[in-house]
């Protein structure tokens, strides 16, 4: 989800609780806190030798002792428009940084109300081949699509 399309539903629901529900359906605990708002930009070059650039931004959560503390959306819609100083587009996908046993970023798949909550429905992030069709080998013809050596063709 980029961050046009989550400012949005902020602005509607502004006294929703925000709740981040996990790829596999659990949820970080409503207590969270957004702890911080930031543009992250990659520069790198992929297997196949092109140069790239990639930038998200990214709000990170902790989970604290203050077990009354609640994240509203209009709260959060507040520190967005904060970062929009530096933030160059809100044409940008948003992931979620949360520390499961590791420190995990989570592509933001959707926003939907729910009950007296904003549910920010997270993804799994899967790694991918940039430059398949110059590092992976072209696949093995199948059986059925080999030519077939008792075949002749006659020219005449």
């Amino acid at each position: 989800m980029k961050l046009n399309e989550l400012k949005p539903n902020l602005a509607k629901y502004p006294d929703l609780n925000i709740r981040f529900q996990l790829p596999a359906g659990g949820t970080i605990p409503p207590h969270a806190h957004v702890t911080e708002v930031a543009l992250i930009q990659k520069k790198f070059v992929d297997c196949g030798g092109t140069f790239r650039t990639d930038s998200i931004c990214r709000m990170q959560t902790w989970v604290a002792d203050d077990l009354d503390h609640r994240l509203t959306a209009g709260t959060l819609l507040r520190i967005l428009n904060k970062a929009a100083s530096f933030l160059p587009t809100e044409d940008i996908d948003v992931d979620i940084e949360y520390e499961l046993d590791y420190i995990t970023q989570l592509p933001l798949e959707a926003a939907e109300p729910a009950g007296d909550a904003l549910v920010l429905r997270l993804a799994a992030r899967h790694t991918d081949c940039l430059a398949k069709e110059k590092c992976c080998p072209a696949p093995e013809p199948s059986i059925l699509h080999r030519p077939n050596p008792l075949k002749f063709q006659f020219t005449q």
